[in-house]
């Protein structure tokens, strides 16, 4: 087993080398192909050998890894690759006032003020013709600032401290040149060697700031994506290091819905169970046979804003994972799942935490109850505790991933 500190520094370097859904399921593939897993291509027919594992990629954002053995009593583990930022417009550049800035929209559910004044970079997918006229795809990350969104100097709104109101049309597209020629497409174009024409892209902003430990202690991790790259590597590393039936699902577009060809309300994870267990009866027995740990950050109470949790389920960093429970199924806790989770943490003396939002705010949710109703599993819903969910740079307890990490060792 790991020890907290590599862990931790290897988790900061994940983040970082994750700017994007695409990057961190390439990433994920690579650390699983060093674990010995075999990769599988959902176009060609499954030989699963027992005891082997093996993953699959679908639309290069979303990633599946199993661990093959006889019987059907698994442990799933799903997060999600994606995280709240700002996409790229496909018509980008805006030309006023000696200006060159790019058009943006708003992809989940963003805070936008901590966007502001932050050396900002470019990565994503870019759908290209070669110079050999081949159609052709390839990552990109830029990793140096080229954009920023500069605020409005104090001195022109006065009240900018009492209410700041961010329009996300007129307010958010990044500065990014004064040349007047400048093309976004054509500076793309320069980092392929075999490029004739760029002719689409998936391109979103990113913060250049490093991952990092905050505290005198290091008691604090801080940086962007937390949510939910955190899980999706707490997860990787579990199913690399036990040797156990285990499955993970790490899904993109949770943060819209998960209605896509790739993400948790879609087909890839039933597709990839029907391959495993070809008979009805087989993906039955698997489905109730399961356990699915719905793995997603949970709100930290603010010490700031006390008032916004329920003051007998306000989880706090570092006092260990939080179990979330919603009566209304927004969460797929159950008591049962419940049970099974904290009697595996207290057996390897690890705390928990219980999630419960105000009777007076609404709840937000998570893969688990899609996840639960499409395959018919029974599900808990957990997470470390998180600062700032959906700013551009959160922060977590530099325990609590590792204390989950203990966990699904055991569970």
């Amino acid at each position: 087993m790991m020890t907290k500190n590599d862990f931790n520094d290897a988790l900061l370097g994940f983040l970082d080398a994750s700017p994007t859904p695409f990057h961190a399921v390439l990433n994920m593939a690579g650390m699983l192909e060093n674990a010995g897993f075999i990769r599988l291509d959902e176009r060609e027919p499954f030989d699963l050998l027992v005891g082997q594992s093996y993953y699959i990629i679908r639309a290069e954002s979303s990633i599946i890894a199993f661990n093959y053995y006889e019987g059907f009593e698994y442990l799933l583990v799903g997060a999600h690759t994606d995280s709240p930022n700002l996409k790229i417009k496909p018509n980008a550049e805006i030309k006023k006032d000696g200006i060159t800035q790019l058009g943006v929209e708003t992809y989940g559910g963003v805070l936008l003020n901590p966007w502001f004044d932050r050396d900002l970079s470019i990565a994503g997918r870019l759908s290209y013709k070669s110079v050999d006229t081949r159609l052709k795809s390839a990552l990109i990350d830029m990793q140096k600032a080229v954009a920023i969104i500069p605020s409005l100097a104090i001195h022109l709104d006065r009240d900018v401290n009492i209410s700041k109101t961010v329009n996300e049309q007129n307010h958010l597209p990044p500065i990014v040149s004064t040349c007047k020629d400048f093309s976004l497409k054509d500076e793309l174009s320069k980092m392929l060697d075999d490029c004739q024409e760029v002719l689409s892209y998936d391109l979103s902003l990113y913060d250049t700031q490093k991952a990092s430990y905050v505290g005198f202690g290091d008691e604090f991790i801080a940086s962007a994506r937390l949510d939910n790259l955190l899980s999706c590597y707490v997860s990787l590393i579990t199913i690399c290091s036990i040797q156990k039936p285990m499955m993970i699902i790490c899904s993109d577009h949770e943060e819209v819905g998960s209605v896509s060809v790739g993400g948790a309300g879609g087909s890839f994870l039933e597709s990839v169970i029907e391959r495993m267990f070809p008979s009805p009866e087989g993906k039955v027995k698997f489905a109730r046979s399961s356990l699915l740990i719905s793995a997603d950050n949970a709100h930290a109470v603010h010490p700031n804003y006390a008032d916004k949790h329920e003051p007998l389920h306000a989880p706090k960093l570092n006092h260990g994972v939080v179990v979330k429970i919603n009566s209304n199924q927004r969460y797929a806790s159950s008591s049962e799942t419940i049970a099974r989770f904290l009697d595996a943490a207290a057996s390897v003396g690890e705390t928990t935490q219980m999630y419960v939002t105000r009777s007076d705010m609404a709840c937000g949710s998570t893969i688990g109850p899609i996840t639960a109703a499409k395959i018919g599993i029974d599900t808990i819903d957990i997470g470390v505790p998180t600062f700032a969910m959906h700013s551009i740079r959160e922060s977590a307890g530099s325990d609590d991933a590792y204390s989950l990490y203990k966990i699904l060792l055991e569970i």
